[in-house]
């Protein structure tokens, strides 16, 4: 189920956000802030919040919108966090990939959202 693979990723990605959390904290180097910054809030926040709706609307699971949302929005995120932790340690001439990355980020957003409007409302609600 898509639910879960949001979850699970979700999961994983706050865990390696915490854990660059704790490194800057105990190394007194936060040049890395806005990595850390984006995989928690795009990596965890978001990937929760996906899960939780897909988890509320079955439904959605099933459809290609949802599954390339599901894909562009883990594989943009890596190449914005890639992008953004090599810019962050010096050498700019990554730019480019956390730029592409966070189109990808968008596109898969703009996704979700098609994916929201297009989803019946279960009756229960």
């Amino acid at each position: 189920m898509l639910a879960a693979r949001f979850f699970k990723l979700g999961a994983l990605y706050g865990l390696i956000g915490i854990a660059l959390g704790v490194y800057m904290g105990a190394s007194h180097d936060h040049s890395q802030m806005p990595t850390h910054a984006h995989l928690n809030l795009l990596g965890f926040v978001s990937m929760m919040l996906f899960g939780g709706y897909y988890r509320l609307h079955p439904a959605a699971n099933h459809t290609m919108l949802a599954r390339m949302h599901f894909w562009l929005s883990n594989i943009g995120l890596w190449m914005m966090i890639v992008g953004l932790f090599v810019m962050f340690s010096g050498n700019m001439g990554a730019e480019p990939l956390t730029a592409v990355g966070s189109i990808v980020v968008l596109i898969s957003m703009a996704m979700f959202v098609a994916v929201t409007l297009r989803t019946k409302t279960p009756t229960a609600y």
